[in-house]
């Protein structure tokens, strides 16, 4: 990376973070992205995602207790894993398989950005992922409901968890989203952090449009997560599009998503 771009890249993940984490390293997250072993699948998805801002806004360090729920092929698992290195421990939660608990949404998912000339190759799998030996020994698979995602050796002990871009899914699939926040508060440590990611939707809609339009309106996440005890501590805006009207799963004209990123804190 030239010095001028690099310069460029840090001043606007410190500008992007400005209520996150007190000392971010964007200069580290950089270089975690730029990792020469990470998969070319995950390097298409970093396009949408902008994980050096995700990171610094995380304000994940060396040693710290994550987990992610709902963490699917587990593409923010692995960055979590990267960054809290061998002395830490990343919780890559998912749901045991269920058809009749999980149905599927009323219509899938649309793209969050304009789809690219040629489709990407699918993310890597967590166990595929584990098949680097550095991340082995750091990335825990669990299999777990929602509302009891934190294994027995993590409960109070977890720094920091995550819930990346599928707070709306727990609205189609019946999921106790009440039980989920309470069972997160439980599992942090005081001070701890649980930072929510997630597709915008229009004021007053909720999560009434979850299985449709895939979004879930940014006021209601708030007042879901603060009744658990939760403290409101900081947005991120680096994900966000002033000029998506909200109305549609895939936005027209094809552009990127609004999508929030919230940061709450279990006070001390």
């Amino acid at each position: 990376m030239r010095p001028f771009a690099a310069s460029a890249l840090f001043a606007l993940v410190l500008a992007a973070c400005a209520s996150g984490p007190l000392t971010p390293d964007p200069a580290r997250y950089a270089a975690i992205v730029a990792e020469p072993d990470r998969s070319a699948a995950d390097r298409a998805n970093d396009v949408r995602r902008k994980p050096v801002e995700m990171l610094a806004f995380l304000g994940v360090h060396p040693g710290m207790a994550v987990e992610d729920l709902s963490a699917a092929r587990g593409y923010t698992s692995e960055l979590l894993a990267r960054a809290v290195g061998p002395d830490g421990k990343v919780y890559a939660q998912n749901a045991p398989r269920a058809p009749g608990r999980m149905p599927p949404p009323p219509q899938p998912e649309g793209a969050a950005a304009p789809a690219p000339a040629t489709a990407p190759p699918p993310l890597p799998t967590l166990p595929e992922r584990m098949r680097n030996p550095a991340l082995a020994a750091v990335l825990v698979p669990v299999t777990r409901p929602f509302e009891d995602p934190v294994p027995p050796e993590a409960q109070g002990r977890l720094d920091m968890v995550t819930l990346m871009f599928n707070y709306h899914d727990f609205g189609h699939l019946g999921v106790d989203r009440a039980a989920v926040n309470r069972a997160v508060f439980q599992a942090l440590k005081p001070g701890g952090v649980y930072v929510i990611a997630d597709h915008s939707g229009r004021a007053g809609t909720g999560i009434s449009e979850s299985g449709t339009l895939h979004r879930v309106e940014e006021a209601f996440v708030v007042r879901e997560v603060e009744a658990a005890g939760f403290r409101l501590a900081g947005h991120g805006d680096f994900l966000r599009n002033p000029d998506d009207p909200r109305d549609r799963n895939t936005p027209q004209p094809p552009m990127p998503k609004d999508e929030f990123v919230l940061r709450f804190v279990k006070p001390a």
